[in-house]
């Protein structure tokens, strides 16, 4: 597929240089055509004007003084005509003169170098009466004497003597040979220059247009593998791992397989070595899988820590073999930031036609498998219509969810968020935990999805900002004013009434609204935007802050932000890990900061660990922070405990709230 691609990319490619070079030549064409016509207009305005000085020449030092006081209309003297003659002859000799006639108004010829009384031009040409009327005709024209050649024909008036009286229409023919071979050779050299300096931009605009269209190809090119590839690890995508499933189904190959591979305990990493190793450890699981399933195995990420694989042409047994070749290579010790760590996954197979035909088919059973793997079944298991758990897990998650609501088994956790300035803490942000009968304390990565796809994300919002609120009139009660951050989503804004039930519940514990800040994902805004933007606006009417959480892995445009009333930009921890070290993350930090103090935002940065990343933070102008850093999230009245009876201070206090038991570390 990316092959196709890449023809259709150069096919494209050579029809746009192909269309450049066609319509820069004739351009250059075009422009040629008119420098040289403008050269022959040229040549021809200079052989006229050489004419026109010549014959005036002719007229005032010869004829002219011969005919003083003549007439030509009664005919010439024998002594004005023996003039003419001598003045003539020497002229006709040499060749500067070709022909002569002097006539008179009427068109009668008076004299002719050659004695005859007949020919010129007639009476009743625009010339001839031009010349009557007093003015000069200058005209390049064949040679009538000769079979070929040209002359240059002249017809001017005649001023006789000192009366300053015109007595008749002199018309002179001049060589023009000679100016023709001048300019045939100006004009040679000129076509050359002209011709090579033509050639010359026909060059330039061709390497413009061979550039610009491998530019453009290697751009459709780029573009092409961005849209089909995971950024991080260089696999297909999902969108490239469906095509590549349908064209393995559609090869027609007699068995195969389509799985899934999902880490185990990556949050983990996540938590205790930072969202970096995640990474390196996304990076070292693609290079193995790609490995062990070689050349004939498609391997891509999916999302997550998940994913997809495509094994064509084998039976049952090859498949279950060559897996756990993959799960054995996986498993091998990797070494992330000086931390030893074994790989686990699980793995979730289904044979094609076996256990469907479809590709989507294949992936929900796939998954189904992969799930019973997860609950402890074994690390590779393949699709069993008897032994696989239905519904799939999210929906058990989803049923223990509504009864966790109805037990109240939910928790809230808080994190303060601190003043760079001056290291004061400015608002805490409520994150809810759940305590699991069975499970323990399971973080939100563990239940939100499965709540965000069904109706249970309503009632859990409701539960937290009831609960943030109530805790909230604790702290005040103490003498401690945080305003306090939840989290709210898509289907949260998209809900009926939202607004109005914030303000009933801001009524209910007496809260004032201007103490709770609602953080929106970038991703909520970017859904139904009218819908959003018109919550948004009813909330900030309500007096109530609003934020945008994670920003810059969404999709929010610039023209929300404008219109958006919002009041604070916290950029998404994925930018400020390791910042102090990130050339790019750093540029886009600043650009964030200064778009956000552009519009009148405070900035949030999620995630600050280290003391160098808070300190390039203050220098870039962000307003706050929050990071294990400054606090973990825990316990209002333990975090409160801590602010109003440090054990130490300044640096010291700092660090208690930054070491404080938190039972689970990662932060959503």
């Amino acid at each position: 597929m990316r092959a196709g691609g890449t023809r259709r990319g150069t096919s494209a490619g050579s029809r746009v240089f192909l269309a450049y070079a066609l319509a820069s030549l004739l351009l250059v064409g075009v422009l040629g055509g008119l420098l040289v016509q403008g050269y022959r207009d040229d040549a021809a305005r200079q052989g006229q004007d050489q004419g026109r000085a010549q014959a005036a020449v002719i007229e005032e030092m010869a004829v002219a003084p011969a005919l003083d006081g003549a007439d030509l209309a009664a005919g010439l003297t024998a002594t004005q005509r023996q003039r003419l003659q001598e003045a003539t002859d020497l002229a006709i000799f040499h060749g500067s003169v070709l022909g002569m006639r002097l006539r008179s108004f009427a068109g009668q010829v008076a004299f002719s170098d050659d004695g005859s009384t007949a020919g010129g031009i007639p009476v009743s040409d625009p010339a001839f009466r031009s010349a009557v009327g007093g003015a000069t005709d200058v005209a390049v024209v064949a040679d009538a004497r000769r079979s070929a050649g040209m002359v240059i024909r002249v017809l001017q008036p005649v001023i006789a003597g000192a009366s300053g009286q015109a007595v008749g229409v002199l018309e002179l023919y001049l060589p023009y040979d000679g100016i023709a071979a001048h300019l045939r050779r100006q004009m040679t050299a000129t076509y050359w220059r002209l011709g090579a300096a033509l050639a010359g931009l026909y060059l330039v605009l061709a390497l413009i247009a061979w550039s610009t269209s491998r530019s453009l190809r290697r751009y459709a090119a780029r573009q092409e593998h961005e849209a089909l590839h995971d950024a991080l690890t260089g696999l297909p995508n999902r969108a490239a791992f469906r095509a590549h499933a349908r064209e393995a189904l559609a090869a027609g190959a007699a068995t195969g397989a389509v799985g899934l591979v999902d880490l185990n305990r990556f949050k983990e990493v996540n938590d205790t070595l930072g969202h970096h190793a995640g990474d390196e450890l996304l990076i070292v699981v693609a290079s193995r899988l790609t490995a062990a399933l070689g050349a004939g195995g498609t391997v891509a990420r999916l999302g997550g820590d998940e994913f997809g694989l495509i094994l064509p042409g084998l039976t049952r047994e090859e498949v279950l073999a060559l897996l756990e070749t993959a799960r054995a290579e996986l498993v091998r010790e990797t070494v992330l930031d000086g931390v030893a760590l074994r790989i686990e996954a699980s793995f979730g197979v289904a044979l094609y036609p076996e256990h469907g035909a479809e590709v989507e088919e294949l992936l929900q059973h796939a998954d189904a498998a992969m799930y019973q793997g997860k609950r402890g079944a074994a690390d590779i298991v393949l699709y069993d219509r008897d032994q696989v758990a239905h519904p799939a897990h999210w929906l058990v998650v989803q049923a223990e969810l509504r009864h966790a609501l109805e037990r109240d088994e939910l928790v809230l956790h808080y994190q303060p968020k601190v003043r760079l300035a001056d290291d004061e803490i400015t608002g805490v942000e409520a994150l809810v935990r759940w305590q699991h009968p069975v499970r323990g304390l399971l973080a939100p990565a563990e239940f939100l999805p499965a709540a965000e796809q069904s109706g249970l994300i309503e009632p859990l919002t409701a539960w937290v900002l009831r609960r943030a609120l109530a805790d909230q009139a604790g702290w005040a009660a103490l003498g401690q004013r945080w305003p306090v951050a939840v989290n709210v989503s898509a289907r949260n804004l998209e809900a009926a009434g939202f607004p109005q039930a914030v303000a009933g519940l801001l009524a209910e514990h007496g809260a004032a609204p201007g103490l709770l800040l609602l953080e929106i994902t970038e991703t909520a805004l970017a859904g139904d935007a009218e819908t959003a933007a018109r919550a948004v606006l009813e909330l900030t009417a309500l007096g109530i802050g609003v934020a945008v959480d994670d920003f810059g892995i969404g999709y929010t445009s610039l023209s929300q932000l404008r219109t958006v009333p919002v009041a604070e930009i916290k950029i998404d921890r994925s930018f400020v890990t390791g910042l102090d070290g990130d050339p790019q993350n750093q540029a886009i930090v600043r650009s964030v900061i200064a778009l956000a103090h552009g519009l009148g935002l405070r900035v949030t940065a999620e995630g600050v660990e280290t003391p160098e990343v808070r300190a390039w933070l203050a220098d870039a102008g962000c307003d706050d922070a929050q990071g294990y850093l400054f606090a973990r999230p825990q316990a209002w009245p333990h975090l409160l405990d801590l602010v109003l009876h440090p054990r130490g201070s300044g640096r010291h206090a700092r660090a208690e709230l930054a070491t404080a038991p938190d039972a689970v570390t990662v932060r959503t």
